[in-house]
């Protein structure tokens, strides 16, 4: 593996869920309050959805090995890739929006403000490019045009 990252969800959402949560407990505890047992079990349940929702969203990985660039459940063969850009927070911006062709594949997250533009060179893959979110484009970029020359 060349290059390999989790878009994992930052820590701020868990502490921002994990308050939504005890507001859920504070609500349905007020709500029943004979019965704290409800309130205990509302919120375990809520607590579960919030990890479930969390691991899931933040469980795709981005990843480079010898023959194959990764995006999510995506893959590309690297003989499809053609030129590999790395974009600051306007540069995805710009493409996610103004620039955008509705052809492309976009895997992005609101937390990663940075990410890269991969021209696909495929005449069958209908997508002109792939816009994929990450933490270090560069790095990305690298590994891409390192695996491509081998």
């Amino acid at each position: 593996m060349d290059y390999a990252e989790r878009l994992s969800v930052p820590l701020r959402w868990w502490v921002q869920g994990s308050m939504m949560v005890a507001s859920v407990w504070l609500a349905v505890l007020v709500a029943t309050p004979d019965n704290e047992v409800i309130a205990w079990l509302v919120t375990a349940l809520a607590f579960a959805v919030m990890v479930v929702l969390f691991v899931r969203y933040g469980g795709v990985r981005v990843s480079v090995d010898r023959s194959t660039f990764h995006a999510g459940r995506a893959h590309i063969a690297l003989e499809h890739v053609g030129s590999v850009t790395a974009l600051d927070a306007e540069g995805v911006r710009r493409q996610a929006g103004v620039d955008a062709d509705a052809r492309a594949y976009l895997l992005l997250r609101p937390y990663l403000k940075r990410g890269v533009k991969v021209e696909i060179t495929d005449p069958a893959d209908p997508a002109p490019y792939w816009l994929v979110s990450c933490r270090r484009p560069d790095l990305v970029v690298s590994a891409l045009e390192a695996a491509r020359t081998r």
